[in-house]
């Protein structure tokens, strides 16, 4: 099983530059309403199962819902922080700019190992740029950015054909992800997206992308299965597609235990489901040759912090669109990410490696992966995530990591 890499800004890992921040004040706050009521949120029972099959998509539903996004519409109104120096971060930003510009291509060609390719920076920023652009749209209500957001994704809709080379999957995650976010916000409102710019835009997502994030890849690093069901997922719910919403479901309830270690698993770590893997000696080279497992401990642990934050992130974005759509996944594996949270973000703060940890080496490289989790955690299920929200805090305002998270402390900070 060879391991793969996966790639960050310019085609190698990498994390993006916090840009900078100004003051800014917004007028005219929305009422804000509640999140979905508790009673939708269930399990997987068959009869829970058959009701959410016969249940229309909660529209917008992507990560972001209107209640969560009035919710911060009144916090800026009000100057409040971090949402009042996280929107000025975002604002700031690049991708926020009137006169950006979409690069699209035809085949968007991704290596391994940061080898040339073509597109591949390209297509993740224009999509974290047209989420950005919708945010701005939703806060200030102005419709240029509504129309920048609408610009940037008819130009890749009326180019893009195919993703090819070894990274096509993880690529397709991480921009797959960023487009069903921004086009579900567009989508649901903004009135001047035409409907035949909506159907080419849907018809982009089901064959050039769809079939890229729902191919299996169980022996690969987990951080790929989780970050193409974090787009699988999101694509679902804009194409009102609820097969695909089901597997992407089935998919994460798989492969969730099998990247974070909780010692009910037993003395090693659970198999990635329908892999090759499954002896004790070949989880542990899986795991980076880690022999000790305990309570939050990630398969890529042992080899760097940025990608255990990669499935963290993913993580939190599956469960929390699945939560908006009334399928309660926080709940079935609250103690897992509770205990991967606390777990890696004290490493991360600067608590030092034990010799049993890594040969007592870790590379705490992790982005701004944290703020959906806590949140949740904290505020929806009141439990204690003490060095998570630490580390909530210390990176606040959490900006964008260039590949498919982006303004979370905006979105989600204390936003029940």
């Amino acid at each position: 099983m060879g391991r793969s890499r996966s790639i960050g800004r310019h085609g190698k890992d990498g994390r993006g530059k916090r840009v900078r921040w100004l003051v800014v004040a917004l007028a005219a706050a929305a009422t804000v309403t509640g999140s979905l009521a508790a009673t939708l949120h269930g399990g997987g029972t068959p009869a829970r199962a058959r009701a959410q099959a016969g249940r229309p998509f909660h529209h917008p539903g992507v990560l972001d819902t209107r209640a969560q996004l009035d919710a911060v519409r009144r916090h800026l109104a009000a100057g409040d922080e971090p949402w009042t120096e996280a929107y000025a971060a975002m604002r700031a930003s690049k991708y926020a700019s009137m006169g950006y510009t979409a690069k699209p291509v035809a085949d968007v060609k991704c290596p391994f190992d940061g080898k040339p390719g073509r597109g591949c920076t390209e297509e993740r920023e224009d999509a974290i740029a047209a989420y950005t652009q919708a945010l701005m749209w939703y806060f200030t209500r102005d419709e240029a950015h509504a129309e920048k957001a609408v610009q940037i994704m008819d130009a890749w809709s009326g180019t893009i054909e195919r993703h090819s080379d070894d990274n096509a999957g993880l690529q397709t995650a991480w921009s797959g992800s960023s487009w069903a976010r921004a086009a579900e916000l567009v989508r649901y409102t903004y009135q001047g997206w035409s409907r035949p710019q909506v159907r080419r835009f849907r018809t982009m997502l089901r064959t050039a992308y769809l079939p890229e994030v729902e191919h299996a890849w169980p022996d690969r690093n987990g951080n790929w299965d989780l970050a193409m069901t974090d787009a699988a997922i999101g694509i679902a719910v804009f194409l009102d597609d609820r097969p695909a919403f089901d597997r992407a479901v089935k998919r994460f309830r798989g492969r969730v235990p099998a990247y974070f270690y909780l010692a009910s698993d037993g003395p090693v770590p659970q198999a990635p489901p329908g892999g090759t893997l499954k002896t004790p000696a070949q989880l542990r080279t899986y795991w980076f040759d880690q022999n000790r497992y305990v309570d939050g401990l990630g398969q890529e642990t042992c080899r760097n912090f940025m990608h255990v934050g990669y499935a963290l992130a993913a993580t939190a974005h599956i469960a929390e669109t699945a939560w908006h759509q009334g399928v309660d996944l926080w709940s079935e594996n609250s103690d897992r990410v509770r205990a991967a949270l606390d777990f890696h973000a004290g490493y991360q703060l600067g608590d030092k490696a034990p010799p049993w940890l890594c040969g007592g080496r870790i590379e705490t490289n992790m982005g701004p992966d944290v703020e959906v989790a806590v949140n949740h955690l904290r505020n929806r299920m009141g439990l204690k995530v003490p060095e998570a929200e630490r580390l909530a805090v210390h990176q606040r305002p959490a900006g964008t990591d260039d590949l498919f998270v982006a303004w979370e402390t905006l979105t989600h900070a204390d936003n029940p």
